[in-house]
C-alpha cells in the first residue's frame, strides 16, 4: 500500500530527489518563474537567461557544472579581440606567397605521378601563419622552445615557408616526394628523412594528438623532476576534424585535464571534410567536438565565423539566425558554401526575419559569408582565438576553427567532395589563383608547362619582416636539433651480479631485468636519467620495489594515505616520481616512451626509458605507433615481459605471443633479443647503452622480451667469442659432454626454449647415443640482418661471410632450431645455415593449461626436440630410420 503521507513522486526522478530540499517553496518560486518566463517570451528567452546565470554561477566561483555545449558563434566577439600586433598586410602576402608555392610543389609532383595534397593547407593556412608570426617559439636561447605536431596533409605549406625563410631552396621543392637522389623533400613530417627540419611524425593519423598530449605531460616530468626547465614550452598539435574518429586522437583527453597541462594547444580545422565527404552528414562535428572535449575537462575556443557574420549576430535579437546555424548540418554547410546566392536565400534565409536580414545582403556578400567569411581564413580572429588559449590557466586549451576545404583554390576544389583526390592545378586555374591571391606573377612566367616557383626576393618587405618575426620568437620551427653530448657509461660492477648468475636460487628473466635496471637507476651518472614506464602491470613485471624509491609520478603528490602505508613496498606516489604508471593504456605508455626516447634532440636531454609490458600487448598492439618511434629516432629499452607463447600459464590465447619477434623484425629501427640468462640481459643493455647513448649514438631501439619462468641462472660461461656471440645474435652455451663417434646435432634455441634444449640434449646423449651442442640464439632477427647486409656486400663485389655462417660453420651434423615462437621467426636465418636446417615452434593460437601440457602440444617440450632431432638424424642416414618412431612411442606421442 502507497503511503498517504509521502509526497507524489516526479514524473522523472533525478539525482537531486535523494537529498533534501531545506526550502521547497523557494524552489517552487525558481520553477513558477521559469515557467513564467517560457509562457511570456519563449523558451529562447528561458535558455538565455539560465545560460547567463550559469554562467555568473561560474565566474563567481561556485561549483557548478560546465556546460558541454555552447551557441555556434565565435568565443572571442568582434568587441573583445585583441589588438593586432603584427602587419597584417605583410603578413597576408607571406601567405599568398607560401599558397602559391605550396600549389606549385603539389602539382609539378602529381605530374610525375607523386600524389600530394592541395585542399589541407589551402583551408589552414592561416592557423598556421598566425602562429608561426607570432606564437611558435624556437629554440634559440636557454629554453626547448614549442614543440610542433603539424598536420600531415598539410605539410606542403610548411616547406614553402621555409623556402620563404631561405631554409630550403627551389631544388629542394622540386624534388617534393622525390627522396631517392638525397636531395628530395619526404611527402610527411617524417624525422627520419628530414632530421634537421621535422621532429614529429604526424600523418599516421590520430597518433600526433595521443603523442603531442604525452609530450606535454612528460615536458612537466622532465621541470619536475629537475632535469630541465621546460615552463616556457608550449606544445601545438593542429588536426583535421575527420582525424578526432581515430580513437587515439581522443583516447588521453581526460589525462591532459586532470593533470592540468596548461601547456598543451590543440587546433582542429573544422573545415567539415574527411577524405572523401563531410565528417558529420547528418550532424555537427564542432558541437560533438566541443562538447568531447568540455565533458574531458578542456578550455574550448571556437572561432567559427569570419568578421561578416559580426554585424548580422548583432542584429539578431530573437535569436533566430543562432538557432537557424545550430539546425543546420555539416553536409549542408557544405553545399552553402558551392553553391550561389540565389541557393542560400532559399535554403537558409528561411522565415521572416532571416529572410528580413538576407534582403539587406547583396549576393557577393551572401556568398562570402558561407565561403570566405569563416573563422578560420581570417587572421584576426586566428589571433584572438590563439591569444585566448594560450592565456588560459589550469586546463588544455583546444581552438576549434571552421574553415572551407580548397580555399582560394578556386570553386572546383572549394568545399567539393573530392578535393581530397585532386592533386593539381591546371595552368589556367594557377592563373585565376595568382589572381585570386594578388601575385605579381606575369603571364609569360605561366606559359611553359611548369609552374615556377615564386620568391619575392631576399630584400623583400615579406622576407625581412619573415625573418624578424622568427627572430623574435626564437628561431626557426619547425626544427630538430640534437645538442645532447654522450651520457657516461655504467661502470661494469652494475653488471657483475647477472654476470655470475643466481646459484641454486631460480629467477626469472624478467626479475634479472628488473633487478639491473634497479642497480643502474642508483648509478651516480646516468640514475636519474632512467624513465621506467609500464602500463598497470608493474607487480605483474616485479617492479613494486620501485614505488617507495622511485616513487610514482604524480603531479599533485600524493594527497591520501594509501592502504598499504604500513608495508615496506607502499605505493608512493611523488610530484618528482621517476616511474610513470599509465594506467590501462599501452598506447599512452608508447607515446609517453617516444617523448622520453626523443628528448635528448626535443630538449637536449638523454633519458633512458625503459617500458615494460605485456609482450602480446606491444608490437602487436602498438605497432603503428612504434614504427612512428622509428621515424621519430628514439632510442630507449622496451621490454617485452611473460613473452612466448607457453610461459602464460592458463592465460590461454589473448595473451600467449608468439609472434611479436616477427613483427619486431619488421621495424628497421628494433634491434630485437629474446635472452635466455640473466648474463644475456647484462651483455645486452650495456652494449645497448654504448649504442644508443655512448661516443657516437645510434638512433635505434632495443627490443628485449623476458619470461616469468623461474629458472636458475648460471654464470656466463668463459671464452672470447662468448660476449660478442650474444651481441651478434648466437653462441655455442654447452657443447656435447662426451661427442665421441656417434651421431651429432646442433640444437639452436632461444629465451625460454634453451631449457627445453639443454633437457632434450640429455635425453638424446643418455636414450640415444646422440651428441647435440645447444646454442643460445640471442637474436634471430640480428643473424638475418646481418645476413642481408653481407649478400648486399657480396653483390657490390665484396666478400663477406655471414655471422651465423662463420659461427656454424664446421659443426657436425644437421641443425635444428627450436623457440617458444612461431616457426617463422627462426627460420628467418635458414638460408644462410650451410647444415640440414629444420625448425620448431608454436603456430597457432595460444591456449590455456599447464607449461608442460602447451608445450607438449605444440611439440617443442623436451621430448618433442628429442623425437623431432632423430627424425631429422634419420633423413640424413646418421641414425636408422625406425630411431624415431621408437622415440614417438618411448614419449607418447604417436597418432
Amino acid at each position: 500500500m502507497s503511503d498517504p503521507s509521502r509526497p507524489p513522486e516526479p514524473a522523472v526522478v533525478s539525482e537531486l530527489d535523494q537529498l533534501p530540499d531545506r526550502d521547497a517553496e523557494e524552489t517552487a518560486e525558481w520553477r513558477a518563474s521559469l515557467d513564467a518566463v517560457v509562457r511570456n517570451a519563449g523558451p529562447d528567452r528561458a535558455v538565455y537567461l539560465l545560460r547567463r546565470v550559469h554562467e555568473h554561477a561560474a565566474r563567481s566561483g561556485l561549483a557548478v557544472p560546465g556546460l558541454l555545449t555552447t551557441d555556434p558563434v565565435n568565443t572571442v566577439p568582434s568587441w573583445a579581440q585583441p589588438d593586432f600586433p603584427g602587419d597584417l598586410a605583410l603578413e597576408s602576402r607571406i601567405t599568398a606567397w607560401n599558397r602559391w608555392n605550396a600549389a606549385a610543389m603539389v602539382s609539378r609532383g602529381a605530374r610525375l605521378g607523386l600524389g600530394g595534397h592541395l585542399s589541407t593547407y589551402a583551408s589552414a593556412a592561416w592557423l598556421y601563419e598566425m602562429g608561426f608570426n607570432h606564437f611558435f617559439r624556437g629554440k634559440d636561447g636557454d629554453g626547448s622552445g614549442d614543440q610542433l605536431f603539424v598536420q600531415g596533409h598539410a605539410t606542403p605549406g610548411v616547406y614553402a615557408r621555409a623556402f620563404l625563410e631561405g631554409r630550403l631552396d627551389e631544388g629542394h621543392l622540386a624534388n617534393f616526394r622525390q627522396e631517392a637522389g638525397g636531395r628530395g623533400l619526404p611527402s610527411y613530417p617524417h624525422p627520419r628523412r628530414l632530421p634537421w627540419l621535422w621532429e614529429f611524425p604526424t600523418v599516421s593519423m590520430g597518433l600526433g594528438p595521443l603523442a603531442a598530449i604525452h609530450q606535454a605531460r612528460f615536458n612537466r616530468y622532465l621541470h619536475a623532476r629537475g632535469i630541465k626547465d621546460t615552463s616556457g614550452s608550449r606544445v601545438w598539435a593542429f588536426l583535421g576534424d575527420g582525424e578526432t574518429d581515430e580513437p587515439e586522437s581522443t583516447a588521453a583527453l581526460a589525462l591532459a585535464a586532470r593533470e592540468g597541462l596548461d601547456n598543451l594547444t590543440f587546433v582542429v580545422n573544422c573545415n567539415l571534410q574527411k577524405l572523401d565527404g563531410p565528417v558529420r552528414p547528418n550532424a555537427q562535428i564542432v558541437r560533438e567536438l566541443e562538447s568531447r572535449f568540455r565533458g574531458a575537462g578542456w578550455n574550448v575556443v571556437k572561432s567559427l565565423w569570419g568578421e561578416a557574420w559580426d554585424a548580422l549576430f548583432r542584429q539578431d535579437t530573437d535569436g533566430s539566425l543562432v538557432r537557424r546555424l545550430g539546425e543546420v548540418p555539416d553536409a549542408q554547410l557544405q553545399t552553402y558554401a558551392a553553391r550561389d546566392a540565389a541557393y542560400v536565400r532559399k535554403h537558409f534565409f528561411t522565415g521572416d526575419s532571416l529572410s528580413g536580414v538576407a534582403a539587406g545582403l547583396d549576393d557577393a556578400a551572401l556568398t562570402e559569408l558561407f565561403g570566405a567569411a569563416r573563422g578560420g581564413h581570417e587572421p584576426l580572429k586566428v589571433y584572438a582565438a590563439y591569444r585566448r588559449a594560450v592565456e588560459h590557466r589550469g586546463a588544455p586549451t583546444v581552438v576549434l576553427v571552421q574553415t572551407v576545404k580548397g580555399h582560394t583554390l578556386g570553386p572546383e576544389f572549394a568545399s567539393r567532395n573530392a578535393n581530397h583526390q585532386m592533386k593539381k592545378l591546371s595552368q589556367r586555374q594557377f592563373r585565376e589563383l595568382r589572381d585570386r591571391l594578388e601575385l605579381p606573377i606575369p603571364d609569360r612566367a605561366l606559359d611553359g608547362d611548369e609552374v615556377p616557383f615564386r620568391h619575392p626576393g631576399e630584400d623583400a618587405p615579406e622576407v625581412r619582416y619573415l625573418r624578424e618575426r622568427r627572430a623574435a620568437l626564437g628561431g626557426p620551427v619547425p626544427e630538430r636539433r640534437v645538442t645532447a653530448g654522450p651520457l657516461p657509461q655504467p661502470p661494469p660492477a652494475a653488471f657483475e651480479a647477472l654476470y655470475k648468475g643466481s646459484g641454486t636460487q631460480e629467477v626469472a628473466t624478467t626479475t634479472a631485468l628488473v633487478r639491473l635496471v634497479k642497480d643502474l637507476m642508483r648509478d651516480e651518472g646516468t640514475g636519474r636519467r632512467w624513465v621506467p614506464i609500464v602500463p598497470d602491470e608493474a607487480r605483474t613485471f616485479g617492479m613494486e620495489s620501485l614505488f617507495p624509491t622511485a616513487g610514482i609520478y604524480a603531479p599533485e603528490g600524493q594527497t591520501y594515505e594509501p592502504v598499504d602505508a604500513d608495508q615496506l613496498l607502499r605505493y608512493r606516489e611523488a610530484a618528482d616520481g621517476q616511474l610513470i604508471d599509465e594506467g590501462i593504456t599501452e598506447a599512452g605508455s608508447v607515446a609517453e616512451f617516444t617523448a622520453a626516447a626523443t628528448s635528448y634532440a626535443t630538449h637536449g636531454e638523454p633519458m633512458i626509458p625503459l617500458y615494460v609490458f605485456y609482450a602480446m600487448f606491444g608490437f602487436q598492439r602498438t605497432g603503428d605507433q612504434f614504427w612512428a618511434l622509428a621515424d621519430q629516432l628514439g632510442r630507449g629499452f622496451v621490454v617485452g615481459a611473460t613473452a612466448g607463447r607457453t610461459t602464460m600459464t592458463g592465460e590461454g590465447l589473448q595473451h600467449a605471443d608468439g609472434h611479436s619477434h616477427l613483427l619486431a623484425s619488421t621495424n628497421p629501427a628494433a634491434i630485437s633479443y629474446d635472452p635466455a640468462f640473466a648474463h644475456e640481459i647484462a651483455v645486452i643493455v650495456r652494449e645497448g647503452m654504448r649504442r644508443m647513448y655512448g661516443e657516437r649514438p645510434e638512433d635505434v631501439f632495443y627490443y628485449l622480451t623476458v619470461y616469468n619462468e623461474p629458472k636458475r641462472q648460471p654464470p656466463m660461461p668463459s671464452g672470447p667469442s662468448v660476449e660478442e656471440g650474444i651481441i651478434r645474435g648466437v653462441y655455442r652455451f654447452r657443447p656435447a659432454s662426451s661427442p665421441g663417434s656417434g651421431p651429432r646435432i646442433q640444437l639452436l634455441s632461444s629465451g625460454t626454449a634453451v631449457h627445453w634444449a639443454l633437457e632434450a640434449q640429455e635425453l638424446l646423449a643418455a636414450e640415444w647415443g646422440v651428441h647435440a651442442d645447444v646454442w643460445s640464439v640471442t637474436s634471430w632477427t640480428e643473424l638475418r640482418r646481418d645476413a642481408l647486409r653481407a649478400d648486399a656486400a657480396r653483390l657490390r663485389g665484396e666478400e663477406r661471410v655471414p655471422y651465423v655462417t662463420r659461427a656454424l660453420a664446421g659443426a657436425p651434423g644437421p641443425v635444428l632450431a627450436v623457440s617458444d615462437w612461431m616457426r617463422q621467426v627462426p627460420d628467418q636465418i635458414g638460408q644462410w645455415v650451410e647444415q640440414d636446417y629444420a625448425s620448431l615452434g608454436t603456430d597457432g593460437f595460444g591456449l590455456s593449461d599447464t607449461r608442460e601440457a602447451v608445450r607438449r602440444h605444440f611439440g617443442v617440450d623436451p621430448a618433442s626436440i628429442a623425437v623431432a632431432a632423430l627424425d631429422q638424424l634419420a633423413r640424413t642416414g646418421a641414425v636408422p630410420p625406425e630411431t624415431a618412431a621408437r622415440a614417438r612411442a618411448r614419449y607418447g606421442q604417436e597418432g
